[in-house]
């Protein structure tokens, strides 16, 4: 067995979560866990810790809560830990050269893509948007670059027309827990080989913005039947609904269907769900949620609002062509 690490541990959300468990049944040892401040969440915008503030706290493990760790006094409180090695997930916050250098291994980091395929903050999203068909986890050496380090361990993951942000994420979060554990492993006894990234073949994965959730019915089908997916749990594709806006949840391309209807325009609406034309093909809409209501089969949707049937009725706004 391997000798047990010293670890810090810095990430925030449910995907971090995911690898401290994983970490903490190890051998291991987390002796301080660094995370985002408490934000205001739920209707009360309560402060509320983050999944893995909550998780370190259970634990009994001390927890850090840095605005920023540019000033000399958060720096030095990370290099007085004397940690073997710290372990990033999703952390939210850069970490300037005298951190990745305090720990005496430096610093690894558990990213959601087979780098340098998607470098940033939404590599699962950006992946789906892309029509990608595999994605994975990579465990890197951290450096000043953003996603730029040397790769210590790939695994791969397929990714199906049916995968969603959620579903993926959560593959990709039990498969990065497992590799993390086997990285700190070859770090322990010596046996890591890093490999250099080829930064041709990087992609930025921008953040997602609640204004790319729009549904352009100008677009293929399939094209949004990957916005829908990469979308959901956040920020949900949309588009207008007579003066209301209409989320969908889940959608699939019908597969060889065509329609010389204007994109936006519904061709049918029943039990198979709500069929509309785009710029190439004809998308389903297989579950939707209007303002105020509960996210719904289609084919409820279409029993509460008859007007789904109406003959040249059309979504969002768009130009016929």
């Amino acid at each position: 067995m391997s000798k047990s690490l010293k670890v810090i541990f810095a990430g925030t959300p449910e995907f971090a979560a995911e690898a401290l468990k994983l970490l903490l049944l190890s051998q291991h040892q987390v002796v301080a866990v660094y995370t985002q401040p408490d934000r205001p969440a739920g209707r009360g915008r309560k402060l509320t810790p983050s999944p893995v503030k909550q998780l370190a706290l259970e634990h009994g493990i001390d927890v850090y809560q840095p605005v920023s760790l540019k000033d000399s006094e958060a720096q030095r409180q990370v290099v007085d830990l004397n940690a073997d090695v710290m372990v990033v997930v999703a952390y939210g916050l850069l970490l300037p050269v005298p951190v990745l250098e305090a720990p005496r291994l430096g610093c690894i980091n558990i990213h959601a893509s087979l780098l340098p395929r998607w470098r940033g903050a939404a590599p699962i999203q950006r992946a789906i948007l892309a029509g990608d068909a595999e994605t994975g986890v990579t465990i890197m050496q951290m450096d000043k670059g953003l996603d730029t380090g040397d790769m210590l361990l790939k695994r791969a993951c397929p990714i199906s027309r049916e995968d969603t942000a959620a579903t993926l994420h959560d593959r990709l979060a039990a498969i990065g827990s497992v590799a993390a554990i086997e990285v700190l492993d070859l770090l322990s006894d010596g046996l890591a080989k890093p490999e250099p990234q080829d930064d041709r073949l990087a992609n930025y994965a921008a953040k997602l913005s609640k204004a790319e959730a729009l549904v352009d019915w100008q677009r293929p089908a399939i094209e949004i039947e990957r916005l829908v997916h990469g979308f959901n749990p956040w920020p949900v594709a949309q588009t207008e609904f007579f003066d209301q806006m209409l989320r969908i949840w889940q959608a699939q391309a019908v597969d060889g269907a065509t329609t010389d209807q204007p994109p936006g325009s519904i061709l049918k609406a029943d039990k198979e769900g709500i069929d509309v034309a785009s710029g190439d093909g004809v998308l389903r809409i297989q579950m939707a949620q209007l303002p105020g209501g509960k996210a719904m089969a289609a084919a409820d949707l279409v029993n509460s609002r008859q007007e789904l049937k109406q003959p040249g009725l059309r979504l969002g706004s768009v130009v016929a062509i």
